[in-house]
This record gives structure tokens, sequence and C-alpha cells, in this order.
């Protein structure tokens, strides 16, 4: 018997098939998850959400802005002496410190936070004719923005320095 193996059966061994129980356990989970949801919809107390939606859904939905209108000013058409005319800062703390025209209303504008009631009452408290905001001057401003923001709160009269505290600088010759 030399050269000759010796003839073995064919012996088929196959792994245990591991698909099955994935996929009952699956489904398993998919009909408690549908299970629980549909019972807890039945029991809301602010009354069912559809199914089926009654109408189509909007997606693309703005922002709701509280925007009013301000007109915007020359650097040159702000007159600080004038009585009544209310000026405010939008820029930060630090850059009213370095410098901001006198008497002005330091109110740092915030593009996530719209501006306060409180601080719309500081303006409106020192009833003005007319307001000026004036902010960094850069694109967007924020001058600009929180004019829109104040105007938008009922303030009336509101304007916004175009180039805002950088021209105002300028037209000034301080630093």
């Amino acid at each position: 018997m030399t050269g000759q193996r010796a003839a073995t059966p064919a012996v088929s061994r196959r792994a245990p098939s591991l698909a099955w129980p994935i996929v009952r356990d699956a489904a398993a989970v998919v009909v408690a998850s549908v299970v629980i949801a549909l019972a807890a919809n039945a029991l809301r107390s602010s009354g069912r959400i559809p199914l089926v939606a009654r109408e189509p859904y909007q997606v693309l939905v703005p922002c709701p802005e509280h925007q009013g209108t301000a007109s915007s000013l020359a650097a040159s058409a702000v007159d600080v002496s004038r009585r009544n005319v209310v000026l405010v800062d939008a820029r930060s703390g630090e850059d009213f410190g370095r410098w901001h025209l006198p008497g002005a209303l330091s109110i740092p504008f915030d593009y996530l936070e719209p501006v306060s009631r409180q601080k719309v009452r500081e303006v409106l408290d020192r009833r003005p004719q007319q307001v000026v905001v004036y902010g960094d001057g850069e694109d967007p401003d924020s001058g600009e923005q929180l004019a829109r923001q104040i105007a938008g709160a009922g303030v009336k009269n509101v304007h916004f320095v175009k180039g805002g505290a950088p021209a105002l600088r300028d037209k000034r010759g301080g630093r």
C-alpha cells in the first residue's frame, strides 16, 4: 500500500448558523420598541401624535427674528452734543473700556443671545428722541445688528453708524 492513501469518508462539519438568532433578537427589539412607542403615544396627556402627517412637514423653516428696521448714519452725521440722543456701544466691554464716545451706554452685542428687556429698558429710561448704535464696523456689523434688535423691541428712531467705532474714532481723531 505504498503510494496509496486510505480513503476517508467526506464528513461535512459546518459551523452553526449565527444569522437566525441575530435576526430573531433584532425583530424582537423592533416589535418591543413599536409596542412601547404606540402605548406611550396613546397615553400622552397633550394628545396623540398622528402616525401619518396630515400636511407636509416644513423642513427649512427660518428662525424667528425679532428684528426691526434701523437706518444707517455716516460717522460725520453723529452729533454727540445733541440732547436726548442715546449713544449705544455694541462692542465688547473690553473694547468699550479702551475707547467709547462720552456718555455712551455699553450693551455688548451677542449673535446668539437677543438683547435683554432690561437693556432695552435702560435705553428707554433715558427718554431718547434718537438712538445711535455703533459697533465694531465689521461685516456683519455688531452695531447694525444690535440697532435692529433694539428697534424690534419697540424703540423708535434707531440708527447705526456706518463703519462703527473705527469710523467714529477717525472722525474724532481719537485712539
